[in-house]
């Protein structure tokens, strides 16, 4: 497996009218978020990314929304996503909207996304999917060098092993819109066959505890209850007499 980080610096777009068919790919992204606006809770929202900042959020109960990027328009806050400017667990969610696929260290933005995060707070990605008609068009050199197919475009499965590795716990994951042509995606295709979509989403929350006991763990709570010696023998003892 290639290593996620490259020295190629990738530009990335600064709005979804800069992709192809971008419009259609962020009404998709919005409608496999729409259930979760409502469950996500806290006082600040970041998003990371001219991408992130266009997604349609305002069913999200959390009101103070910042949009960060390097450079752009609609921001709060011009910073770069490898250095945020915010403190230690200070943000209560993070949205990053194809910013992965742009970046040329992703683990960095990562362990930086982890830093800011409160515990138990919430990570949304979205992205491309490699195993898609849009990752068929990367193999073609004269669309290689084209949005979106300049992008990096990682699987879901090394997604959420990045994830496990930073003990996030996966609450959703999916791909959708296989037909990256049609508006729609092919809501027929979509539905019967998810693993061919050219996009992916990923919601999961920063856990501080390990998601499964360790055997240290395990064997320290079975010696705990080991029961006292001599105890079944004097209560027989009691209850014969």
């Amino acid at each position: 497996m290639k290593s996620a980080h490259i020295r190629k610096h990738l530009v990335a777009p600064s709005s979804w009218q800069d992709i192809p068919r971008g419009e259609h790919y962020r009404a998709a992204l919005e409608h496999q978020l729409q259930p979760w606006w409502g469950k996500l809770y806290g006082f600040h929202l970041l998003k990371i990314g001219n991408l992130s900042t266009e997604i349609n959020s305002e069913d999200c109960p959390i009101s103070h929304q910042v949009n960060v990027a390097p450079q752009g328009e609609n921001l709060h806050v011009q910073g770069d996503p490898y250095y945020l400017p915010f403190e230690q667990k200070s943000v209560d969610a993070c949205l990053l909207c194809h910013t992965l696929n742009y970046a040329s260290d992703p683990h960095r933005i990562l362990r930086e996304v982890d830093r800011v995060l409160i515990d138990d707070g919430w990570l949304v990605i979205g992205g491309f999917s490699p195993l898609s008609l849009l990752g068929v068009g990367k193999c073609l050199p004269v669309l290689r060098k084209r949005q979106p197919f300049c992008s990096r475009m990682f699987t879901q499965t090394r997604l959420l092993d990045w994830l496990s590795l930073l003990n996030y716990e996966v609450m959703y994951s999916s791909r959708f819109h296989v037909l990256p042509w049609h508006k729609q995606g092919g809501r027929l295709l979509s539905a019967h066959l998810p693993a061919l979509g050219c996009m992916a989403v990923i919601v999961a929350r920063k856990r501080t505890l390990p998601l499964l006991p360790t055997a240290k763990k395990v064997l320290a709570r079975r010696r705990s209850m080991v029961q006292p010696v001599g105890a079944n023998k004097s209560y027989r003892k009691g209850h014969d007499e």
